[in-house]
């Protein structure tokens, strides 16, 4: 991994979890685990609304996580109920952060890919539906990570597991003097959880 990166994951492993949320992580390191013990690949497709922010920044923090760990035949997704675009300051966040990131395709819904090791392949982030052909269609486990879309969409096609892990939105500090620090908290906090999941993992 990036040595900016490596960094970032050392002050994320000394954070600690809130107690009140590992009953909400749970659910997720037992299913990952049932599955990593039985030899199967695991699924997993985070779900915002927009699929701009919150879904993405758990997606990319759970990859880098399953890397850093070692977890063999762990693939993650995001997807949204509607298509928007990746927000630029997630890719801004992440960026800071020490991923790597190249923009392969301009538009209103640009393409980026995010790298957290020269030799891996990169994390690509775009918004789409949970739905699209780009995520998996069956045997996944569907990460609610935003309420909206988790009390609006009740039934989701194909998955084996849907499980509420939802984060506040950063999206209410756009425009304001907070917007940097905001986004950045945010995506640590994704992050201690993501590394706090899959650290369990055996």
């Amino acid at each position: 991994m990036y040595s900016k990166l490596k960094d970032t994951i050392s002050f994320i492993q000394k954070s600690e979890v809130n107690p009140e949320r590992i009953p909400i992580l749970r659910p997720l390191v037992e299913y990952i685990q049932h599955r990593v013990a039985q030899r199967m690949d695991v699924n997993i497709n985070f779900i915002c609304t927009h699929n701009s922010r919150r879904s993405h920044l758990c997606q990319v923090w759970a990859q880098i996580a399953v890397a850093y760990y070692a977890i063999p035949n762990v693939y993650c997704y995001s997807g949204g109920t509607e298509v928007t675009a990746l927000f630029p300051k997630i890719v801004e966040s992440l960026q800071s952060t020490g991923i790597e990131v190249d923009k392969i395709a301009d538009g209103s819904n640009p393409i980026y890919a995010l790298k957290y090791d020269r030799n891996a392949p990169p994390i690509i982030g775009f918004s789409k539906t949970y739905d699209a052909a780009f995520n998996p269609q069956s045997d996944f486990a569907a990460v609610m990570t935003c309420s909206q879309a988790d009390g609006g969409c009740p039934f989701i096609l194909g998955a084996e597991k849907r499980i509420p892990i939802t984060y506040e939105d950063p999206k209410s500090s756009d425009g304001t003097s907070v917007q940097n620090e905001v986004y950045a908290a945010r995506s640590l906090a994704i992050a201690t959880e993501m590394f706090f999941i899959f650290s369990q993992i055996k």
